[in-house]
């Protein structure tokens, strides 16, 4: 029994740790951590490797015209 707390545990870590990485990269934080309750540290390479939003879209915009 004290496994099945552990692997709970470890879950509810993978979770708030990729829902702070996209949340920082300017990801869907909820769309990431949802998909780390299902897939558990598997989930982690993705949310790293995934490409980071521009921080002000606005003056992107701006600087193309």
């Amino acid at each position: 029994m004290p496994t099945a707390y552990a692997l709970v545990v470890l879950n509810i870590i993978v979770i708030l740790i990729c829902y702070q990485i996209a949340k920082s990269r300017g990801g869907n934080a909820r769309f990431w951590a949802g998909l780390a309750v299902f897939f558990g540290p598997f989930v982690i390479p993705f949310v790293l490797f995934c490409k980071a939003k521009p921080e002000n879209t606005e003056s992107a915009k701006s600087d193309n015209l």
